[in-house]
C-alpha cells in the first residue's frame, strides 16, 4: 500500500474506535467539534485566537461552537482583562465538570482499545502512535511572516540563544545582537518568519540584507523536540522565498561548527561553503547558495 492508503485505512479504524461517528461523541449530547473546542480550552480557559489556532479551525466555525457551548451554560466568552481587543473563552462550573467527564470518557474508551494487546503490543503501539503523532502534527506547522521585535519572536530567539550558550563550548553570549539586527529583518530588506504547531511557535528564522543581491539567514532555529521531522528544511525553504520576493539573487549564512545538524542539512539543501564574509566570533563555516531564478 502507498502511504496514503496506509493512513486512510488507519484513519478508518481509529475513528469508529475512538468514537468519531457517533453523533453525540463519547455518549455527552454534543458533536465532536464542541466537545473538542471544550477541551482544548480547558478548566483555566483560553483566547479564542489560540483555540483558532490550535485547532486549525476558522473563525465563524469557532464562533459558532462557541455560542452553543454558551447557550449550554459550559462557558463564558468575554473581553480578556489584559487585551481589551481579544476575547477569551473560560468554562463555567457546569462546564469545567463536563471537561472532567470528557477526560474520563476518554480515557475509559483508550483503555478499552487496547486492553486486548499483551504488554510488548501496547509499547508497540505507543511508540508507533507517538511517531507517527509528531509527523502528522509536524505536517499541520504554518510559517508565516511576524515581527521581529513581537513577543513570540523574542521568545523564540531568547531560545536559540540559551541553546547556543549549551551547546557552543566556550559558551554564548549574544551582546548587542538581540537589538542591533532587529532593523534589518523587516520590510523592505529584511523578515522574520516563525513556525507554529497548533498555535506555539516551535521554529523561526530571520532574513537581513548582507548587499543589494544577496540576502543573509539569521537565527534560523528549530525546537529541539522537533527536530527529525524535516522543520528545518522546509523554514529554509521559505526563508528562501522570502528572499526571492526581496529581490536578493543568492543567500548566504554562517554557522559554528558544534552544530553539526545544521551543517549536514544546508549541505543538502545546495549550500556551498564560502570563505569567511564577516567578524561573527562564533561563526566558524560559512555558506551561500544561489536562488534559482524560477520559484
Amino acid at each position: 500500500m502507498t502511504e496514503t492508503e496506509v493512513l486512510r485505512r488507519f484513519n478508518r479504524a481509529w475513528s469508529q474506535r475512538v468514537g468519531l461517528l457517533e453523533e453525540s461523541y463519547l455518549g455527552q449530547g454534543r458533536s465532536l467539534g464542541a466537545s473538542r473546542l471544550l477541551f482544548e480550552m480547558g478548566r483555566e480557559g483560553a483566547s479564542v485566537l489560540d483555540l483558532r489556532r490550535r485547532l486549525g479551525l476558522d473563525s465563524g466555525y469557532v464562533s459558532r461552537l462557541l455560542r452553543g457551548l454558551e447557550e449550554e451554560g459550559l462557558v463564558t466568552v468575554r473581553s480578556d482583562p489584559a487585551d481589551q481587543r481579544r476575547r477569551v473563552a473560560v468554562p463555567t462550573a457546569k462546564g469545567r465538570r463536563a471537561i472532567d467527564r470528557l477526560d474520563e470518557r476518554s480515557e475509559e474508551r483508550a483503555l478499552a482499545l487496547v486492553e486486548p494487546l499483551g504488554t510488548s503490543q501496547r509499547q508497540r503501539l505507543e511508540e508507533a502512535l507517538a511517531t507517527a503523532d509528531r509527523l502528522i502534527r509536524s505536517a499541520t506547522c504554518t510559517i508565516e511572516a511576524v515581527d521581529v521585535a513581537s513577543d513570540e519572536a523574542v521568545a523564540a530567539v531568547a531560545r536559540y540563544f540559551a541553546e547556543l550558550d549549551v551547546r557552543f563550548p566556550g559558551g554564548f553570549d549574544p551582546g548587542e545582537a538581540t537589538s542591533t539586527d532587529l532593523e534589518g529583518m523587516r520590510q523592505p530588506g529584511g523578515s522574520f518568519l516563525v513556525a507554529r504547531v497548533e498555535g506555539v511557535v516551535i521554529a523561526c528564522g530571520g532574513l537581513q540584507g548582507h548587499s543589494r543581491t544577496v540576502g543573509e539567514v539569521k537565527r534560523m532555529w528549530v525546537d529541539p523536540s522537533w527536530r527529525g521531522c524535516g522543520l528545518g528544511v522546509r523554514l529554509l525553504g521559505a526563508l528562501e522565498e522570502e528572499a526571492h520576493r526581496l529581490g536578493y539573487r543568492e543567500v548566504c549564512l554562517d554557522t559554528n561548527g558544534s552544530l553539526t545538524e545544521a551543517i549536514a542539512m544546508y549541505g543538502g539543501a545546495g549550500y556551498r561553503p564560502i570563505e569567511r564574509y564577516n567578524d561573527n566570533p562564533y561563526a566558524q563555516a560559512w555558506f551561500a547558495k544561489r536562488l534559482s531564478r524560477r520559484r
